[in-house]
């Protein structure tokens, strides 16, 4: 069984600078600090552009494709790159890869708000998933090297739980923004923070990096990821409108396949592989993987869509709607450090089991609520028993994934299991999307077809049926008329959502049967 050092300096990770921990406490709020702020930064970004997806569509006349190209652009670089992220800072100093990563992130940010329109912010979000996949391994993998593992999981817990607390406050302040300025504000919010990332991480974050790292990066590997997962995403995404047998659906399917199975083959023969993929050979690295992409998986894709049926079909303003999880990330922040505990008392596969569960049922909560309602009484209670599940499940996990491997490994195993949650909100934002759109459109369908049509209602509805629940009707109609039309496609809009959560709730509980399966767990020390 593989297991670390009793300290980062032990085995030989700090090179070119004193090794703070334990030897120098007094740094470790600072180290935390500086990571805590710049994972944020990352988890803040995801959830304000989240709700800000229906004022794209309306100011940018944006279409479900478009905002689904929006996330998707940032998350395909994101998770294609977060390996060669993880790796760079094993071979070149975590340190520097990852202040470079903080610079770019913020750099493609400012773009991002000064946008002119949405081919533009997809080209500068695709840069800030670049940025990104530089510094969010890099966060982890600073405090795998600056603590021991004596007190890594309190100190894991400690980050999510802080990261949680401050990306909580994220989605408030973003939507307060886009509700009284504009959705260009809400990518404004990284400036102040990643300089105060940058100063923390010069003035008090030592330099580290593995010593047995040799050789180049492993670039054709991150080509390879990179089209073989812009393929299949292009493909998923593109074809509700051009139809499965578009050519371009087609070739870019094939290639992807193609492509993805051709990374592996090379990572098999790469003497420095971004994926090494020897790492799996341990069943709890193996299975906390497969769980984060299945957890993961279902929690990217069912939050990309409930942000749009809080604004569009519940008419949330877009402060109420970022709110509305507050609950849930509140839970996420005060629980994660007592959770971080839990792996030393319990192992790491009983929370593991029970985490997930937890959260199936709070997604199974969400598909309940209609198109009405108090907050109170329909999202609240599925917020709170989501935030419980995480709660259990995140502290653990992560740990259980650095505790799965040798330290020298810490930057790639962290790369790894980002990598894992990213591919899988990336692919399920695409499959989701592909799942939502024939749902909405047989129900609405249906619902058209019970009542009167109108030839106005039918012809605008036919034209923008790719925006869902955005469509626009005419005003040249009886009010009573647009009603009808209104709750049909709010009640179309519902109804994908449903199935959404549903199949959201079944991949967390594949979560936890590939915990019980795989994942191997010490005696309780109780």
């Amino acid at each position: 069984m593989i297991t670390f050092a009793a300290s980062p300096c032990d085995a030989g990770i700090i090179r070119g600078a004193p090794c703070l921990s334990p030897s120098a406490p007094s740094a470790s709020p600072w180290i935390l600090a500086a990571t805590i702020i710049a994972s944020s930064m990352a988890f803040i970004d995801g959830t304000v552009v989240n709700v800000a997806l229906p004022a794209l569509q309306r100011e940018l006349s944006a279409n479900l494709v478009d905002v689904q190209w929006v996330v998707e652009s940032y998350a395909l670089f994101l998770a294609a790159l977060l390996l060669v992220g993880g790796a760079a800072g094993d071979r070149f100093g975590r340190r520097r890869v990852f202040v470079i990563g903080v610079a770019l992130f913020a750099t493609a940010s400012v773009w991002c708000g000064l946008a002119g329109s949405v081919r533009q912010l997809i080209a500068a979000r695709a840069i800030q998933g670049v940025g990104a996949a530089l510094l969010v391994p890099g966060s982890l993998a600073i405090i795998s090297a600056s603590f021991d593992e004596q007190s890594r999981g309190k100190a894991i817990g400690t980050w999510s739980g802080a990261s949680a607390l401050m990306a909580a406050l994220g989605p408030v302040l973003g939507g307060w923004l886009i509700d009284y300025l504009s959705w260009r504000a809400a990518f404004f919010i990284n400036v102040p923070l990643a300089a105060a990332v940058l100063y923390l991480t010069l003035r008090h974050v030592p330099e580290s990096s593995n010593v047995d790292a040799h050789g180049d990066l492993d670039w054709q590997g991150a080509s390879l990821v990179t089209l073989g997962l812009g393929g299949i995403v292009y493909g998923m995404i593109e074809s509700p409108l051009k139809g499965w047998a578009h050519p371009a659906v087609i070739i870019a399917l094939i290639v992807g396949v193609s492509t993805l199975a051709g990374f592996l083959i090379v990572e098999r023969r790469q003497a420095t592989p971004m994926l090494p993929l020897e790492l799996f050979r341990s069943s709890t690295f193996s299975g906390a993987n497969l769980l984060t992409f299945l957890l993961y998986g279902a929690l990217g894709g069912s939050l990309f869509f409930l942000p749009l049926d809080l604004i569009q079909v519940h008419h949330y303003s877009t402060t109420a709607a970022g709110a509305a999880l507050l609950p849930f990330v509140l839970l996420l922040s005060l629980l994660s450090r007592w959770s971080g505990g839990l792996i030393n008392r319990y192992g790491a596969q009983r929370p593991l089991i029970v985490g997930p569960i937890i959260v199936a049922v709070g997604f199974a909560l969400f598909a309940v609520p209609g198109t009405g309602g108090n907050y109170w009484f329909t999202f609240f209670p599925a917020a709170v028993v989501l935030g419980l599940g995480m709660a259990v499940s995140v502290a653990p996990l992560t740990t259980a994934v650095l505790n799965a491997v040798d330290a020298r490994f810490a930057g790639a195993a962290s790369g790894i299991n980002n990598a894992a949650s990213r591919v899988s909100a990336l692919i399920a934002v695409a499959v989701f999307g592909l799942i939502m759109t024939p749902i909405f459109n047989g129900t609405l369908d249906a619902a058209l077809q019970r009542g009167a049509p109108n030839a106005a209602i039918i012809a605008a509805i036919d034209q923008q049926r790719s925006r869902l629940a955005a469509i626009d009707l005419p005003t040249n109609v009886d009010a009573q008329t647009k009603t009808a039309a209104q709750d049909a496609i709010a009640h179309a809009f519902v109804a994908g959502f449903r199935a959404i959560m549903l199949i959201s709730a079944a991949l967390a509980l594949g979560g936890a049967a590939s915990a019980w399966l795989l994942i191997r767990s010490p005696e309780s020390n109780r």
